[in-house]
């Protein structure tokens, strides 16, 4: 049989091969891949239209990640047992290989294009997600697609004092950093990733050593490419009709006015908007009707150029930006704690336009997140949740499911803030915190770190420090070289610049980042001053923060439901829970707790949860109860449960029962043990004997009474 398909294989650095076929399936996609690196096994698939839309003038690229479950030999949970919509993991790795993409297609390139990266292979312990960016990659470069690349991601952890390219998820479990990084064979694209306090000097370090990888991998894709007929020449397309005299006589006789507009130095966003809209319905007012509506998406497209034009120009040659400020310069910040009496623990977080309401609680475990992917299976005991309603821009749309944006700058936020937040030996809570952004203009998911950290203080959580965040933007000037980084950006710069860098962390170290990119790639020299700037910012904050609120609250708030753990014995769980949990349930019933158990560590773990500290402390007793062990001359007070002829059993503990003998109920004869003893009793009884091959209880009421003198 002959051979099918084009491989090409390679190896990394730590001697890893990695190979990536084409041609055997998937041949009707315009490209497709399968990637293999281990046993892991990932299909990409790029399509694209012939043609764009009408009027379209952006790229309608969309990327999906899914991870089928019989790449590890695993059924969906659920009724239906299949797949349905993607997990906010998923979600996550979507967002990560979409944003090294997009930036890489010509800027006149509007067709429709999908790019679909399926996990069909799962090797144990690999993390797939690391090999996801590359597989899509691979299947563009092979496509007639016109596409920039190739790109290629990998993740890059610092463990044991080294750094580790793709790291098992056993060996990323001690990493203190944990960065996937996204890039050409020339600059850094994509950043994103959680870190333990570390130094801006070790972030450089892991941008070098991941680069160094990446170019390995791009220039694989770059000679499987050469090995494919399809790939070269890319496909001919015309996306934008212009007309240069038009964008002549905008470009001659707005420049100016959008110029000085820029150099207004409002802080007024809507003001600021509506100056910018003024200019262009005058000039529209100036065209003969028929032409002005003919030609407005040109018309539109244009002057967007040249608002950006200019208020690149503001920055890079007069060194100072739209609402007046300084390069570095932090917007005012104002900040309330406890704003939410009802609430176990709130916040609001202001700073210039963009504000944050943010809210804790406080739950048991009961409560914990359920995960339960291909990959990742488990919970969750912290959770947030950032919210993006349409009137924080001043607009008004459809609230309709949680976007794709919004469970990424969520999940930013988490990263952010989960390193500092106590163990679970401190910290028995499942904590959600829920960020409602009630103003946006710039940086939303910074204003998310900041409020949730004091949130977190004003319930009482036992932080290590506080976390601040900075998102940080770039304009740049390829022709001249020049370059300008701003500290805490706004809308329009976030829109109009070529970088969002969002830089979390404490006063010792960044605990998170992300960053995006508009442009070809980011130099060394633009990265490491972002980063020195961002740690100036982050700190300003935090002194900024330090007004309200210093450190979290000595105890939790009156209502807050309390938490007490027992630890038992393994040989005891049972007990606890009882036949069919018969005796946990009458124990929360008769208490009003809420009782969690599990096995950790050879040991039972238990969580007793009810906002009345006496509910507690009978819940508590009922189980040292259970779990006490009889002691050979204790005294106990029985319970009769059962009469015999030659005795009656009782039940000294919760559980526990002994037979208390005829002969040892009293010192006198007793010829019917019904004549002196009934169901329900209660008789003291001393433990006397424990028989050691039967575990039985010998137990006796006539040892704690005198004697009587013989006859």
């Amino acid at each position: 049989m002959s051979k099918i398909g084009i491989t090409k294989t390679f190896r990394m650095a730590d001697g890893r091969e990695i190979s990536i076929e084409t041609g055997k399936l998937a041949k009707q996609a315009d490209g497709s891949v399968v990637l293999k690196a281990g046993d892991t096994m990932i299909l990409a698939t790029v399509v694209s239209k012939k043609e764009a839309g009408e009027n379209v003038d952006f790229m309608p690229l969309s990327v999906d990640y899914q991870e089928k479950y019989s790449s590890a030999g695993r059924f969906p949970g659920g009724f239906f047992k299949r797949e349905a919509r993607p997990s906010e993991y998923e979600i996550l790795i979507s967002r990560l290989i979409d944003r090294v993409l997009r930036p890489l297609f010509p800027d006149d390139y509007h067709a429709e294009t999908q790019v679909l990266v399926s996990l069909i292979s799962l090797g144990v312990g690999d993390q797939p997600d690391a090999y996801a960016a590359m597989a899509a990659s691979a299947a563009l470069m092979v496509s007639d697609i016109p596409f920039h690349g190739p790109i290629s991601e990998v993740r890059i952890s610092y463990i044991d004092g080294k750094y580790v390219i793709n790291p098992s998820i056993e060996e990323n479990e001690k990493a203190t950093l944990d960065l996937v990084i996204g890039a050409s064979a020339e600059n850094i694209m994509m950043v994103e990733g959680e870190m333990k306090e570390v130094s801006e000097d070790m972030m450089m370090e892991a941008f070098r050593q991941a680069h160094d990888a990446i170019k390995l991998q791009c220039q694989a894709q770059v000679e499987l490419a050469a090995m494919v007929e399809k790939s070269s020449p890319k496909r001919v397309y015309n996306h934008e009709n212009n007309d240069l005299e038009l964008k002549e006589r905008i470009k001659n006789e707005l420049s100016e006015k959008v110029y000085q507009a820029a150099c207004s130095e409002t802080t007024d966003k809507h003001k600021r908007s509506a100056n910018f809209s003024t200019i262009l319905v005058d000039f529209i007012a100036t065209l003969e009707p028929d032409y002005a509506s003919k030609n407005m998406p040109l018309i539109k497209r244009y002057y967007h150029d040249v608002e950006k034009d200019m208020m690149r120009k503001m920055i890079l040659e007069d060194r100072k930006r739209l609402d007046g400020r300084k390069l570095d310069e932090i917007r005012p910040i104002w900040s309330e704690v406890n704003y939410l009496p009802s609430v176990h623990g709130s916040s609001v977080f202001t700073r210039g336009e963009t504000q944050s309401l943010t809210s804790v609680t406080l739950g048991s475990k009961l409560d914990e997140q359920i995960i339960d992917g291909a990959v990742f299976e488990g919970r969750n005991n912290l959770i947030l949740h950032y919210n993006f309603p349409p009137f924080s821009t001043g607009e008004a749309k459809g609230m309709r499911s949680t976007g794709r944006r919004e469970i990424g700058h969520g999940n930013l936020a988490l990263r952010a803030l989960k390193p500092m937040l106590p163990g679970r030996d401190q910290n028995p809570y499942t904590i959600r915190i829920v960020s409602d952004i009630l103003e946006s203009n710039g940086s939303s998911s910074m204003a998310t770190v900041c409020a949730g950290s004091l949130a977190l203080m004003d319930a009482g959580v036992k932080m290590k420090k506080p976390v601040s965040g900075i998102a940080m933007g770039l304009i740049t000037d390829p022709k001249t070289g020049k370059f300008a980084v701003l500290s805490d950006i706004l809308g329009d710069e976030d829109h109009l610049g070529d970088m969002d860098f969002k830089v979390t962390g404490t006063r010792d170290g960044i605990t998170a980042c992300q960053m995006d990119i508009k442009v070809e790639g980011l130099t060394y020299e633009i990265l490491s001053q972002a980063l020195d700037q961002a740690r100036r910012g982050r700190l300003h904050i935090l002194d900024r923060m330090a007004e309200t609120i210093t450190e979290p609250r000595a105890d939790y708030k009156e209502f807050v439901p309390r938490i007490e753990k027992m630890i038992i014995d393994k040989e005891f769980i049972g007990a606890v829970i009882g036949p069919g949990g018969k005796i946990i349930q009458d124990i929360q019933a008769k208490t009003n707790t809420t009782i969690t158990i599990e096995e950790v560590n050879e040991k039972g773990v238990i969580e007793i949860l009810s906002p009345d500290k006496k509910s507690i402390m009978a819940a508590m007793n009922r189980i040292r109860g259970i779990v006490a062990v009889p002691e050979v001359g204790e005294v106990y007070l029985a319970k009769v449960k059962s009469i015999m002829p030659y005795g009656a059993f009782v039940e000294i503990l919760p559980g526990k029962e002994g037979l208390l003998h005829v002969s040892e109920i009293d010192w006198k004869r007793i010829e019917n043990v019904s004549d002196v003893l009934k169901e329900g009793d209660e008789i003291e009884v001393k433990l006397i004997e424990v028989d050691p091959k039967s575990g039985k209880f010998k137990l006796s009421a006539k040892a704690l009474k005198p004697r009587p003198e013989k006859a």
